[in-house]
């Protein structure tokens, strides 16, 4: 498994290291040639590429305002790493895929995007992106036995969300009535769903966007 991240990686690669072989990749997934590293050292490493989970995003510094004050360069920021970092991650992966004839990616969406919510217009917007990008990815890589899927979590308290009092605090309380479980989403709620989309289990499925945000959105 490779950890790729901007941030430095050294202890989750510790963390992991007890359930097999870890490997912490210095990324910024915004760099099409940093991703495209990425991919190469993984595949000499391991020999092979069998899953890409999308996860990097701005997200957790966000400061929720009114359209009119997000910064002109926190938009693109967004953007790049939100949107066209999936870009270049499906691409530097995908050589290796369509040798094997076969690969899972997943997208990390969000359940903000069919809700609409406002004040988040640049992430809003991304993971909107996120969604229909998997869509036309699901189409444009099946005849190659790749499966292309996203994961739309709702208001997640993770560690890096719950350093950020403005957006944990972001209707934290609205979300909560919203939802069929009454309780906060943590990191753990989605692990089950994210293995099930990256493994065999989910072969036949692709092209979707599988909600986890304790039933506050339908789709």
């Amino acid at each position: 498994m490779t950890i790729a991240d901007i941030a430095d990686s050294a202890e989750t690669v510790r963390a992991l290291a007890l359930h097999g072989e870890i490997c912490g990749i210095h990324t910024d997934v915004a760099d099409a040639d940093a991703a495209r590293a990425m991919a190469e050292k993984t595949l000499r490493r391991f020999g092979r590429i069998d899953v890409l989970v999308n996860n990097a995003a701005v997200f957790a510094v966000l400061k929720p305002q009114p359209l009119e004050g997000i910064p002109e360069e926190e938009w693109d920021r967004v953007m790049a790493v939100n949107v066209k970092g999936i870009w270049n991650c499906v691409k530097a992966v995908l050589p290796a895929m369509k040798a094997q004839g076969s690969g899972r990616i997943v997208n990390v969406a969000s359940a903000i995007a069919p809700k609409g919510t406002p004040y988040l217009l640049h992430y809003v917007t991304s993971k909107g992106a996120v969604i229909t990008m998997t869509r036309a990815l699901a189409r444009e890589l099946g005849e190659f036995g790749i499966g292309v899927n996203a994961l739309a979590p709702g208001l997640t308290f993770s560690d890096t969300v719950l350093r950020n009092p403005d957006l944990s605090a972001f209707q934290a309380e609205t979300v909560l009535q919203s939802r069929s479980f009454k309780r906060a989403e943590t990191p753990g709620d989605l692990e089950g769903a994210l293995v099930f989309l990256a493994s065999a289990d989910s072969a036949f499925v692709t092209g979707q966007t599988l909600v986890v945000d304790g039933g506050s959105v339908f789709v």
